[in-house]
């Protein structure tokens, strides 16, 4: 009895499932196909659809990368070039302060009634009492100890110890253990200009404090030292106090940036140093330990001192 309801049951089944494909060929769709076609194709439409997207997306991912790449091989190369043109920059600026400094050197060489040579600065040492340069000339020119170095802003230092054939060093008038001999036209004062650690790093000893010296005065050189020829800039007072004692305290910014030099002339004459003087003598400089002995100021040795 249940098989025979069970079969009866399959059979109906069987036939309402023919009734509803019967009736789906028979039906059509709003675009005119029969239902039965109809909706597989709309469903592999949506299927292709999605799969079309995703296969685009991928498309335009993959094509992003290779673009980003191209963009940032292109952004390498770029940044290579600039470093390049930047460091060709540096090194044409480099010839062309260079080559101002030298018309500069020329010109003022040409302006001066002193027989000078020219030389090119080729190191710095800063060591800390003994601030020195070397320079491209040495006995061959004619460069000697304790001749005067100097720059077309003002002076620059002395020869130092024994010159080699090419080569000579130069103590920066800054050093801590450097002077010559000052003057300050203005105020009618002389004096010794010294070398410090200060800030500024001049500093000018003996001048009374009867003296009226202002900030912005201009200090040259006395020629009392028979080192510097007399009249050229040493510095601009920045700072005149009255000092506790016989002399006013007195700071000075050098007329010369030493530690940015690139051509220098060195004074072969050597000035006479008065016989007579009414301020303090210039105290004796000595060469660094172990570099050689300089030639003291005002030594017989010395070409054309008194």
């Amino acid at each position: 009895m249940f098989a025979t309801r069970r079969r009866t049951l399959s059979l109906l089944l069987i036939v309402s499932l023919g009734h509803v494909l019967l009736i789906s060929v028979q039906v059509q769709s709003k675009g005119g196909l029969p239902l039965v076609e109809s909706v597989p194709f709309a469903l592999f439409a949506q299927v292709e659809k999605i799969i079309g997207g995703v296969t685009g997306g991928l498309s335009g991912l993959w094509g992003h990368y290779f673009a980003l790449v191209g963009v940032a091989r292109q952004n390498e190369a770029l940044t290579r070039r600039v470093a390049e043109l930047e460091g060709g920059l540096r090194q044409e600026e480099a010839v062309a302060r260079r080559t101002r400094s030298l018309e500069e050197a020329l010109d003022f060489q040409q302006s001066l009634a002193l027989q000078t040579i020219a030389a090119r600065v080729i190191a710095f040492d800063p060591s800390a009492d003994f601030l020195t340069v070397t320079i491209d000339r040495g006995s061959a020119d004619g460069v000697e100890a304790d001749l005067a170095v100097i720059a077309p802003q003002g002076i620059v230092g002395r020869i130092i110890n024994h010159p080699t054939t090419h080569a000579a060093q130069v103590q920066l008038l800054i050093g801590r253990t450097a002077a010559a001999g000052g003057s300050i036209e203005r105020a009618d004062a002389g004096g010794i200009v010294k070398g410090g650690s200060g800030d500024p790093p001049l500093l000018m000893d003996y001048v009374s404090n009867i003296k009226d010296v202002k900030p912005g005065d201009e200090v040259v050189t006395s020629g009392q030292d028979g080192i510097y020829p007399p009249g050229l800039p040493i510095g601009t007072v920045e700072k005149a106090e009255r000092g506790s004692g016989l002399y006013r305290e007195i700071r000075l910014k050098p007329a010369v940036d030493a530690t940015h030099l690139s051509i220098v002339l060195v004074v072969l004459d050597r000035p006479e140093r008065p016989e007579k003087t009414a301020q303090p003598p210039v105290p004796r400089t000595a060469a660094p330990t172990g570099r050689g002995r300089s030639t003291p100021p005002g030594s017989a040795s010395g070409r054309g001192g008194a």
